[in-house]
């Protein structure tokens, strides 16, 4: 079984294939699949072709991690979310511009990779966690109760939509 970890930047993603990396799990890294598939690097930033990127993914049994993973025909889904400002204040720590860091909170307070993710996944394959104040190992017994049947997939509870913010 393929198992999806997706989110915005910032979200959880690493963190979390970490710990079920440590747990013993297999976790492939789209950011070490998608380097044939780089078209332009701007700040850092790689921009990928995503089709033919998903294209030529090989499916494995475990875990796929990164921004791409709900572009890929997982058997489950998971969708890591985190409240925007909290999120802003992790990826200026990480020295993203800020036009990057803008982008990204806007797209996490409008659902982008969750909307994304259901047009690709039947619902009933997706489960949307909320990362901000949440431990990752209990992240990670969340994701395994979900892959093993114990947790119903659940999505759309979360709106972040209060922090977008009205121009001038």
């Amino acid at each position: 079984m393929m198992v999806g970890i997706a989110g915005t930047p910032g979200t959880g993603k690493t963190a979390l294939g970490d710990e079920l990396a440590r747990r013993g799990e297999r976790v492939v890294r789209v950011a070490e699949t998608v380097g044939p598939f780089v078209v332009d690097e701007v700040d850092g930033v790689r921009e990928v072709d995503e089709e033919a990127w998903s294209a030529a993914f090989e499916p494995v049994d475990g875990y796929v991690e990164g921004g791409l993973a709900h572009l890929l025909p997982c058997d489950r889904l998971v969708i890591l979310r985190c409240r925007p400002d909290e999120l802003e204040r992790r990826l200026n720590a990480r020295g993203y511009p800020p036009a990057k860091v803008r982008e990204n909170v806007e797209a996490e307070a409008l659902d982008v990779v969750l909307c994304e993710a259901l047009e690709r996944h039947p619902p009933d394959r997706v489960l949307e966690i909320e990362t901000t104040d949440r431990p990752v190992g209990e992240t990670a017994d969340l994701v395994a109760a979900f892959v093993a049947g114990r947790e119903p997939p659940s999505h759309g509870r979360i709106d972040f939509s209060g922090y977008l913010v009205v121009g001038p």
